[in-house]
This record gives structure tokens, C-alpha cells and sequence, in this order.
């Protein structure tokens, strides 16, 4: 069984898992609990368990610190962090330390389970091949390669070698000086690939680069040590050659981080360097290859973004697509210039996607919800601006739809009204507006013309000629006073017969004429 550690200042949720964890079916047993970093480092250094499981926020001494000081002096326990989603990123940074599980609250049973089993396996996996490097040291040559890949993952994650080691390795490998300088190179895949090609990707990388000295694959990404070349020029030319070269095999994009030169006892820090480099993919974008002069010369962190939710309210309300994705595509751009620390800029993401989770319809709000989690396993800038932006149209479509059905229901009601009360001379948008729909009268002209194509006074006057007309042709001779009284005029004969001439082309006494002489004929 394996000895677990469980770190958090909050009672309930100590005692929560503590209760619900099956922890002997994990292969493990559950050795205390603390309440913050101090007490557990206490337990740490008084029982030394092979896993603890801690919060990251805590007061005294924080989940970081504590990783970062527990690994000083037991460098084989490992980690489970807790954390919420705005301390995501900074939750991730203790990958640098070895940490590669982490949980984000609420977690279940099943994700504590999945970890320590997880935990568990690597290290029944670390013993095999403790056995197994012992039962094969006769025949050293034939496991060579994975000797080296070991020992380059070891030297660069969590096992601390002094000169002595080094040399013993620098002699074994047939390496020259370890006071050499070399560089670290950090490979990651993009898209979807198989875990081969990454075999395939350290074959071309050996051959095309000078100076390859080490090379092993860890935590998905392929990592090369390199010797340092007299003309830094010259490996950046070769290296985006292995990503062309690459690409055109196996139409797979290579982002490539290069550390900064350094003695080979020094691989942490250049490891964490070329780490560093790889974050800051997040803004740089896919297929890129990043350096240290890549990285904003300042510390991150300053500026504010003008996130303003009521002006993004509007826009998605009006359905005005065009004009969300320019606000939207504003708003990216600024946190592109800025280039935040990736938690700042994830926390401002969130929030601009909590906003539409508070304005999509009822119907989408539970998926709207679920799908924030996609946020946090987004990598870059770019996929965030297009999953928020794909959002953000959704919900934009659905209110101009609901727009459209309801100004059309509007314009019906008022066609209505006008069809039961046209012959009243003192029907108008601003009575059809106060008095029977209790609405602007400004925007309901608007909404009148946007469905009719026409305004609310030609459309009535209108509608009082044809009906006028109608009657000169079922009745014959109506007097001209007779129809201005009838249909909305007031008994105004001169206008009506003015309005009659512009919408028939005749006055009504020619028109009726017109009619008779049809008959004639």
C-alpha cells in the first residue's frame, strides 16, 4: 500500500474525502490529514508518504511552496493539486516542480480514484524499471538508448545529480565535457497525431541538427539536449528545417521551444526556460518557434482591458452580429498586446463568457455552462477567441430571431388595428402607440417600416384610397364630401381628393368617369 497525505484548510472538504475515497481499492491508505502547509510538511517530513493530496490556496504556506519545499528534500513524493478554475493556470506552474495531476473543485470520487491509480501505475512502473535497468546492467549496450532517455528525463524533472553523476554519465553516454554548453529543445505535436510520431520526429531531428547529445520524450512532447554552436543563427535555421521537414511528411505542426545556452548541471533551469517558452504559445499561436527574446521584456500583469458587459449586452440584444464580432475581435486584440499573465488573461475570457452564459436562452444555459470547462483545456489565444466567438454569434442569432418574430407580431397587431379603425380621421401612430400598444411611437415606426417597407402614415393613407376606390367602383356616384367623411378625412374633400390623385394617378370625379367610359365601350 501506498501512503497518501491529505492537505486542505476547508474541514468539509477534508472530511468529504477522507469519507468517500475508497482509498485501499486505489492501492493506498490514507496516513492524515492536514489543515494547511505548515502542519503537513510537519507529517511530510515525520511519515514521508508517497503521494499527498493538497490544495492549492492555503494559508501559512500555500500548495506551491509546500510542493516546491517537500521536493527539496524527498524529491520521489508526488503531487495531487486542488484548484479552482482562476488559479487554473497558476495551479499548472507546478508542473515545473514535477507535478502532473491536478483536480480542479468540485472533483469527485472518480477523479481522486483515476489520480492516485494513475500515481499508482507510475510508480510500480518507476520500480519495474528500476528492476529491470538492474537485470540488464551485463548487457548495458542493448538498453543504452533508454538509459539515456532516462537519465535525461531524470535530469530535467525531479533527480538532482552532482558532478560525480554527471561525470559517470558524460563517460558512459561517450559525451564530451560536462562543462560544455548546451541547449534544451522542447518538440510539441499539434492536432491530432499517434504517439509513433514522435519517434519519427527525434529520427529527423537527429539527423538534421548538429550536436544532438540526449533526447527522450516527456509528458507528450519530444526534448533534446544540444551542444551550443558558435552561431546561434545557424540552429534556429536548422530546427525550423526539422519542422518543415516534419510537416511535410506527416502534415503535423511543430511549436518548438529553445532554452538559452548553459552547463549541462544547469538542465532544471533550462528546462524550465524552454517551458516558459512553451507557454507563451498561448499568444504566439501554433507552429511557432519561441525563444527567450520572444517573452515580453516587462513583467506581465499591467494594463486593464475595456471589458464593458452592458455595450456587449446591447449589441448581443439587437442582434447585431457584425458588430459582436468587431467588439469581440477588439477585445482579443488588446489582450494579445497586453500579453497578460495567462491566468489574468484566462480569468478575463471567463468572464467575458459568463456574460453570455447570463444572456443565452433558457434552453442553452445548462450546455453553455458545461461547455466553460473547454475554456480551461483551450491552449492558445486563438482557439479561445474562436470558441467565445462561436458563442457569442450563437446567442446573437437567437435574439435577432426573437427580434424578427416579435416585430413582425408588433407590425400585425398594428395592421390589425389600422384595418378596424382607418375610417377614423384621428387614427395615428402616436394614438396606435400610447393608447392600444402602450409603446414608443419612435420605435414603432421604426419596426413598422423595417417589416413593410413603408411608413406608417403613406401605408394608412394609402389603405383609405384603395378602400375609397373600392366604393366609387361598387357604388358609382358617391360624393366626393361623402368619401372624405368615410374614410378618414374629416369631410376634407380638397385633400381627399389630393391624396386620391397621388396614389390613383386621377382625382376621384375622373376616376369614376374613367369607370363609366369603360363601361360604355
Amino acid at each position: 500500500m501506498y501512503k497518501v497525505l491529505l492537505v486542505d484548510d476547508e474541514r468539509m472538504i477534508l472530511e468529504g474525502i477522507q469519507q468517500i475515497v475508497d482509498w485501499s481499492s486505489a492501492g493506498t491508505e490514507l496516513i492524515g490529514i492536514a489543515r494547511n502547509g505548515i502542519e503537513a510538511y510537519e507529517l511530510i517530513a515525520k511519515e514521508q508518504p508517497d503521494f499527498v493530496i493538497s490544495d492549492i490556496s492555503m494559508p501559512g504556506m500555500n500548495g506551491l511552496e509546500l510542493v516546491e519545499k517537500t521536493l527539496q528534500s524527498f524529491p520521489n513524493i508526488r503531487f495531487i493539486m486542488l484548484t479552482g478554475y482562476k488559479e487554473f493556470e497558476y495551479a499548472r506552474s507546478a508542473m515545473q516542480f514535477g507535478v502532473k495531476h491536478y483536480l480542479l473543485k468540485p472533483c469527485n470520487e472518480a477523479q481522486i480514484y483515476e489520480a492516485l491509480a494513475e500515481l499508482v501505475s507510475e510508480r510500480e512502473e518507476l520500480r519495474e524499471r528500476e528492476r529491470f535497468v538492474a537485470r540488464m546492467k551485463d548487457g548495458l549496450s542493448k538498453v543504452l538508448p533508454h538509459v539515456k532517455e532516462q537519465f535525461l528525463r531524470e535530469l530535467v524533472s525531479n533527480k538532482t545529480y552532482g558532478r560525480s553523476d554527471l561525470e559517470y554519465y558524460r563517460e558512459l553516454f561517450g559525451l564530451e565535457s560536462a562543462e560544455e554548453p548546451v541547449r534544451l529543445l522542447l518538440f510539441q505535436l499539434e492536432d491530432s497525431h499517434e504517439y509513433e510520431h514522435l519517434f519519427a520526429l527525434k529520427n529527423i531531428a537527429e539527423d538534421l541538427l548538429t550536436g544532438v547529445l540526449l533526447g527522450a520524450t516527456l509528458n507528450g512532447r519530444l526534448l533534446m539536449a544540444v551542444r551550443e554552436v558558435p552561431d546561434p543563427a545557424l540552429l534556429l535555421r536548422s530546427i525550423e528545417e526539422v519542422k518543415r521537414t516534419f510537416l511535410g511528411f506527416y502534415s503535423v505542426e511543430l511549436t518548438v521551444a529553445l532554452s538559452e545556452a548553459g552547463p549541462m548541471e544547469a538542465a532544471r533551469r533550462l528546462y524550465r526556460e524552454a517551458l516558459e517558452c512553451m507557454n507563451h504559445r498561448f499568444y504566439v499561436g501554433e507552429g511557432s518557434l519561441i525563444t527567450q527574446s520572444d517573452l515580453p521584456a516587462d513583467e506581465r500583469g499591467s494594463g486593464d482591458v475595456e471589458l464593458d458587459e452592458e455595450r456587449i449586452a446591447l449589441l448581443i440584444k439587437s442582434g447585431l452580429s457584425d458588430e459582436v464580432e468587431r467588439e469581440l475581435e477588439r477585445l482579443f486584440c488588446q489582450l494579445a498586446e497586453l500579453c497578460l499573465e495567462i491566468g489574468v488573461t484566462r480569468s478575463y475570457v471567463l468572464e467575458l463568457y459568463a456574460i453570455l452564459i447570463r444572456l443565452c436562452s433558457p434552453e442553452d444555459r445548462h450546455r453553455f455552462t458545461a461547455q466553460m470547462a473547454e475554456i480551461v483545456r483551450l491552449d492558445t489565444l486563438s482557439s479561445l477567441k474562436t470558441f467565445v466567438k462561436e458563442a457569442a454569434i450563437h446567442v446573437t442569432s437567437g435574439y435577432y430571431k426573437n427580434s424578427i418574430s416579435r416585430r413582425s407580431s408588433i407590425v400585425e397587431r398594428m395592421l390589425s388595428i389600422i384595418e378596424q379603425h382607418y375610417m377614423d380621421d384621428e387614427l395615428t401612430l402616436n394614438g396606435v402607440a400610447h393608447e392600444m400598444l402602450y409603446m414608443n411611437p419612435d420605435y414603432l415606426g421604426k419596426v413598422f417600416k423595417q417589416v413593410t417597407g413603408d411608413n406608417f402614415s403613406h401605408y394608412l393613407s394609402r389603405l383609405r384610397i384603395e378602400k375609397a376606390a373600392e366604393q366609387i367602383r361598387r357604388s358609382g356616384d358617391v360624393k366626393v364630401f361623402e368619401l372624405a367623411d368615410s374614410y378618414g378625412f374629416g369631410g376634407n374633400s380638397k385633400y381627399f381628393s389630393q391624396a386620391f390623385k397621388k396614389w390613383m394617378g386621377m382625382t376621384p370625379t375622373e376616376y369614376r368617369k374613367s369607370l363609366e367610359d369603360g363601361k360604355a365601350e
